[in-house]
């Protein structure tokens, strides 16, 4: 322990095994620490079911019916992965998908009046849809020729379109969409939780809306990705990459003190001893007091026996509630995934639903989800305060990640991670730089 390192990490959520992955990788001297027994932090998955229970402060233990406890692994946080988004293609450079194995999950469907629809995810099954009428969905399909046409170096593809000044309210309005195809593009396509995006330029927006598809073009029936076992394993993964290239791994170290000199991180004191260090990555639970609360999350892991209905019996889906449809600024969402996942016993189902708290009383805000997934067997209701870093880094060297959002997918979480990696390094990140060292001495070939 009484070591000189060049960087340690505290806690071993996603985005702190990620980075310690690239920085042992980039031939950096790693220490790992996390004050709790298992990996994941905040986005581990638990298990058994009984230790749910517990974690829940819930009086009794899961009854007969829920089977054998050893067979569930319960997200604390859900979320899917875009098919073409970011962290796969860490997953894919690192090589850390070789410790896991993903199913597509089975369709995404929308809210709209009551009812769920299923994003239409082919031409075909935008054209049977019912979301929308035969005049909407000849223009949807011109706006959607646009999008997968439309490349920001080639202005002869922006048809009139200035990305970077017009705005996405006007570019619908070229397209002439009603209310309901954009409330379903920039929240079921885009994945937008308010409607702030309408009035900024529209290139993020478009880069989305291909992302989306271009996700979905790879296995067809959704553009999510789910790992079996569940989400726990992800951080996992890139922490045995860490080891692979000589990081140092403690878990169930508690952390005294981050020692301080002349205003910049020297080292971290646990049980009495001090390991030095010249930067240090964390999650906000560590540097309470270099963070600020930027709202709440309410997630609600609800059991159940049947797969939810109108979703053509999925199991696995993504319910996204637009916040047009039930009155409020932001998307209330579901992540259901179930046994076929080996997270849950035989049979049964676990549905997430979460959003960004509003009122004071966040129970009643996530009410139209809930009446979709009923009957319910067992709920766990967690409120989550939102903690975001006030110190940059810059001078205390001191690199703290943001709290998981109420997104359901991971692009937010991965930004985070090349914003904190540029602060370190001073350098842009670069997908490259996560790549296996090709006759590394660590090597694994034998797999």
């Amino acid at each position: 322990m009484d070591e000189e390192y060049d960087v340690i990490v505290l806690g071993t959520g996603l985005t702190e095994c990620i980075l310690s992955g690239i920085m042992s990788v980039n031939g950096k001297k790693v220490l790992h620490m996390d004050r709790n027994p298992y990996y994941g932090g905040e986005s581990s998955s638990i298990t058994p079911l009984e230790e749910l229970y517990k974690r829940f402060e819930l009086p009794d233990s899961p009854p007969e019916s829920m089977g054998r406890g050893r067979d569930w692994n319960v997200d604390l946080i859900p979320k899917f992965l875009m098919a073409n988004g970011q962290l796969v293609k860490m997953l894919l450079y690192t090589e850390v998908t070789r410790y896991l194995d993903f199913k597509v999950v089975e369709g995404s469907f929308v809210y709209k009046g009551g009812k769920i629809y299923k994003v239409p995810s082919t031409e075909t099954e935008a054209l049977a849809s019912n979301l929308m009428g035969m005049f909407e969905k000849r223009r949807f399909r011109k706006f959607l020729v646009f999008v997968a046409n439309f490349d920001e170096n080639d202005p002869k593809t922006f048809e009139g379109v200035d990305p970077k000044v017009t705005t996405m309210r006007d570019v619908y309005k070229k397209f002439d969409l009603g209310q309901d195809v954009i409330d379903f593009t920039g929240h079921a396509l885009a994945l937008y939780r308010t409607d702030d995006y309408l009035d900024v330029p529209c290139l993020e927006t478009i880069n989305r809306i291909k992302l989306y598809s271009e996700s979905l073009a790879r296995y067809g029936k959704s553009p999510y990705l789910y790992p079996l076992y569940g989400l726990g394993e992800l951080p996992q993964g890139f922490a045995r990459l860490s080891a692979i290239y000589g990081g140092t791994y403690m878990l169930n170290k508690p952390v005294e003190e981050i020692v301080m000199e002349d205003g910049h991180v020297v080292g971290v004191k646990s049980e009495g001893e001090v390991a030095r260090c010249k930067q240090l990555i964390c999650d906000p639970s560590y540097i309470q007091d270099r963070v600020r609360k930027a709202g709440q999350v309410i997630r609600v892991i609800c059991i159940l026996s049947h797969p939810i209905k109108d979703t053509n019996d999925a199991n696995s889906c993504q319910i996204i509630i637009p916040q047009n449809q039930v009155n409020r600024k932001s998307d209330i969402y579901v992540c259901m995934i179930s046994y076929a996942h080996n997270v849950a016993a035989q049979g049964k189902y676990i549905a997430i639903v979460s959003t960004t708290v509003e009122t004071n009383e966040p129970e009643a805000e996530i009410e139209p989800a809930l009446e979709l997934l009923e009957p319910i067997d067992q709920k766990f209701v967690s409120l989550s305060d939102l903690y975001e870093p006030t110190d940059d880094g810059t001078e205390s060297q001191i690199f703290s990640s943001s709290a998981y959002d109420a997104t359901t997918h991971f692009e937010t979480t991965c930004n985070d991670i090349k914003d904190i990696y540029k602060r370190m390094t001073g350098s842009d990140f670069d997908f490259e730089n996560m790549k296996r060292k090709q006759n590394d001495v660590f090597g694994e070939d034998e797999q």
